[in-house]
């Protein structure tokens, strides 16, 4: 069996994870590793090839991108005009559509995937989504998520400047409202209203009830738990008050990482364009004979 050779760009909590999925994987293997710093090298890591480009690694077939949002078209871009297919866990809901027509017209000029927000929400909490709109055409679903940190907040927050570090933490009102507990630790000269100010403007807050405190060490108060519950009330034809309920409590870069993986795999059977998840056949993401899972899964 040929194995896919994955490149994971960019070492954080995600990056961490995808190392973990890949290593589990049985049909990859890692061609490298992206890092700003790749003289900073820790005993996780020193099996594997560390470099600061994906143009400095070797065979790579496709690019796990394990970066904050706002900067994931940009290495997206690098690694299809290097010949690479992508993926990453892009999850500004609103930009989403946007992104998506500009990066494709990328991946097909270089005959090449990207498959963009792979992640839980937007993601397999996407596909879902539409499970449900299929089985209640009419009606409304609501997405409850939490509690829990946040990552892409949280990376939104930690850009702000005057914060030295921070933990963004949503908390489910009900019917798809939520509050965002926003903790930080400033750095020396700044003061807590100008700083939660300048949070509650960000696209990632502007819309929600956010409440920000200031505090002494963040790090006291991590915890990467997190959940969702989604529920839709709707019609099936002419029948009302057709219920479901899809739940589910997971450590978030964790769960993230796995889909990443998955998805880099689905990524090898698609034409070249980009895609989010719910347009690629749910089988593509999995490992295994596909007789033998048609098998199982029917």
């Amino acid at each position: 069996m040929k194995k896919i050779r994955a490149a994971i760009v960019g070492y954080g909590n995600i990056g961490h994870y995808v190392l973990d999925a890949l290593e589990e994987a049985q049909d990859f293997e890692i061609s490298g590793i992206v890092r700003r710093n790749a003289n900073d090298v820790p005993e996780r890591l020193k099996p594997y090839k560390i470099v600061t480009s994906l143009a400095q690694l070797e065979g790579t077939d496709v690019a796990i991108l394990c970066a904050p949002s706002r900067l994931v078209e940009k290495y997206a871009t690098e690694a299809l005009e290097n010949g690479i297919n992508c993926v990453d866990s892009f999850d500004i809901h609103t930009q989403v559509p946007a992104y998506r027509k500009r990066i494709g017209e990328i991946a097909k000029a270089h005959g090449k995937v990207a498959v963009i927000s792979a992640g839980w929400d937007p993601g397999t909490d996407s596909m879902v989504r539409g499970i449900l709109k299929l089985c209640a055409p009419k009606g409304v679903t609501y997405t409850n998520f939490g509690p829990g940190m946040s990552m892409g907040h949280t990376v939104a927050v930690k850009a702000i400047e005057g914060v030295k570090k921070a933990l963004s933490m949503t908390i489910p009102v009900g019917t798809g409202i939520h509050r965002r507990m926003v903790y930080v630790e400033l750095q020396d000269g700044y003061k807590i209203d100008d700083v939660a100010a300048r949070i509650k403007a960000d696209s990632y807050f502007a819309k929600d009830e956010t409440h920000v405190t200031e505090v002494d060490c963040v790090d006291n108060l991590l915890d990467m738990g997190h959940g969702v519950n989604l529920v839709r009330k709707g019609v099936s034809g002419k029948t009302q008050n057709q219920r479901f309920e899809f739940d589910m409590t997971i450590n978030n870069p964790a769960l993230t990482g796995e889909i990443l993986v998955s998805t880099a795999r689905a990524s090898m059977l698609q034409k070249p364009g980009s895609y989010t998840m719910i347009e690629i056949p749910i089988i593509d993401y999995l490992f295994g004979d596909r007789e033998k899972l048609v098998g199982e899964l029917v």
